[in-house]
């Protein structure tokens, strides 16, 4: 097992969390609530990372996820994961999922049928449920195909997910959807 590293950073919705290991970035912790509470999160999530300095790479990224929480329109497909201990299945769905461009949604279905046989919906969700690096990987880009929004494991749920793809319309080359401006966003949430 490669050596983890940890960096706690502080965004406009909270403290984040950061794990790193020389093959990329293992592990993203959206706040959750307190720098305590998150560190205690990410101690859970990676329990053999150890507090470190980030270096200039991985300071850039904290930097790109703090400013995409604010509004800038931030990309992280050349991000390098270590996604290496998932299994295979997560890997390939993660990499679809890498793929779709920011203002954009597909849905799980829409994936599974990438895959190759759009029964295994179910599974894409459960992959997309145990994101290890949410944002990054951008898994509140995969909606429900019932045009509800799915679901969301990191801190915040469906409000999160929701909160992202707005940010997110807002850079995109899309018609208006459901998702654009905020009393689409109260909707949409009033819906999950």
């Amino acid at each position: 097992m490669h050596a983890q590293y940890l960096a706690i950073f502080e965004t406009a919705l909270g403290p984040c969390g950061i794990v790193w290991t020389d093959r990329g970035i293992a592990g993203v912790n959206l706040p959750e609530g307190t720098e305590e509470k998150t560190r205690a999160r990410v101690e859970k999530r990676f329990p053999e990372a150890i507090e470190a300095l980030p270096p200039a790479e991985i300071q850039k990224i904290i930097d790109d996820v703090a400013a995409l929480i604010v509004g800038e329109k931030v990309e992280f497909s050349h991000v390098t994961l270590d996604h290496a201990p998932l299994p295979e299945f997560s890997r390939r769905v993660y990499e679809i999922v890498r793929t779709i461009p920011i203002g954009h949604t597909l849905t799980y279905g829409e994936i599974a049928k990438k895959l190759g046989d759009v029964s295994l919906s179910r599974e894409v969700g459960q992959a997309m449920g145990k994101n290890p690096t949410p944002v990054i990987m951008p898994c509140h880009r995969v909606v429900a195909a019932s045009g509800k929004t799915g679901g969301f494991s990191a801190p915040g749920g469906v409000d999160t997910k929701m909160k992202l793809l707005s940010i997110e319309r807002r850079h995109g080359d899309h018609a208006p959807t459901l998702f654009d401006g905020d009393e689409a966003f109260r909707f949409a949430a009033r819906k999950a």
